[in-house]
């Protein structure tokens, strides 16, 4: 295990065309008649359809809503939206794990109210501030940080969001690991992981039910973790979980937690970016599921943010954004 390593068939609809045929005297006439019939019924042969054939990396949809589920009010997007009062500054945020330990977080407010919230969960070699830039992406008000240094921390190449799209995002610290992880806490990490999910439920302005995980390496298999756990108690505490470079690192198998996922009701998708030359490749390659989708590129053993870059076709930003579009409906 390297925590530290480099880093359709056309459907055409014809009316009934009726005909009610005169006496004819003339057998010219009846001939012609008949022959332009033959013309007409062989034009109204269904043509031939080429069916496509569904390709081994195709994006998994979630099922159709029940007629229960349609009567329910729209997803944000869908819906009028309010300005949020708060201002587009990142908030500090302090919310405790299920041991008491205090955790440090920075809450990134939507420009509209009732918007979901995004929880991004760091890897081992750095802390919340890894994902700062990308906070402020999704987030879409017109703020920037200021690291450079890294593709995930230069906002110059991000894909545009469409207009009118605005997220809240929660960023936290994993415990002992402000300015990068020291030693290995797997048990701890994932109750701090299971606590971020639902502090973000409480955040200002957020919809509580629109909770999406997402996070790198170790932060990668805490997203799906944590989000299996919280379904087993509310089938609304997460929308999904998108995993880059898991690994199985905090001692739960990740396509165990993928199935759990798969098998929670409503079923909740679970998207894996990977290289194909990372050593741990395999936890993403084993996971399945009607609603799981892998996205492996190959450009040289890329690990967890390091997946985050304009060099990669395609972008892993503009799959971000379809696994977002996905889970929340937009």
């Amino acid at each position: 295990m390297n925590l530290t390593g480099k880093l359709p068939c056309r459907i055409i609809l014809v009316s009934k065309l009726h005909i009610k045929a005169q006496p004819m005297r003339h057998f010219t006439f009846r001939i012609s008649l008949i022959l332009g019939l033959a013309v007409l019924l062989s034009s109204c042969l269904p043509p031939s359809a080429d069916v496509e054939t569904p390709g081994a990396n195709q994006i998994p949809r979630l099922p159709s809503p029940t007629p229960e589920e349609t009567s329910q009010p729209a997803l944000p997007g869908k819906m009028v939206q309010e300005p949020n009062p708060l201002p587009p500054d990142p908030l500090e945020v302090v919310f405790f794990s299920e041991d008491g330990a205090e955790l440090q977080g920075m809450f990134f407010p939507a420009a509209t109210l009732d918007q979901p919230v995004v929880v991004f969960m760091h890897w081992y070699q750095g802390d919340q501030g890894e994902w700062e830039e990308i906070a402020y992406w999704l987030q879409n008000r017109g703020s920037s940080g200021t690291q450079r240094g890294v593709p995930w921390l230069d906002p110059s190449w991000f894909p545009a969001l469409p207009s009118g799209t605005s997220y809240n995002i929660l960023t936290f610290t994993f415990r002992e690991c402000e300015g990068g992880c020291r030693q290995l806490a797997p048990e701890e990490w994932l109750g701090d992981a299971r606590a971020s999910l639902e502090a973000a439920r409480s955040l200002q302005g957020v919809n509580p039910d629109l909770v999406i995980a997402i996070g790198a390496s170790i932060g990668g298999d805490a997203a799906v973790s944590s989000c299996a756990a919280a379904l087993e108690t509310d089938p609304d505490a997460c929308l999904g979980a998108l995993s880059l470079s898991p690994g199985s690192y905090l001692g739960q198998t990740y396509s165990d937690q993928v199935a759990k996922l798969e098998n929670a009701t409503p079923p909740r998708p679970a998207w894996c970016f990977y290289d194909q030359s990372d050593p741990d490749a395999v936890a993403c390659e084993e996971a399945g599921g009607s609603l799981y989708h892998q996205e492996a590129w190959s450009d040289g053993n890329l690990h967890g943010m390091h997946l985050i870059t304009s060099t990669l076709d395609p972008l892993p930003l503009s799959r971000l954004l379809e696994f977002l579009d996905l889970v929340t409906g937009n």
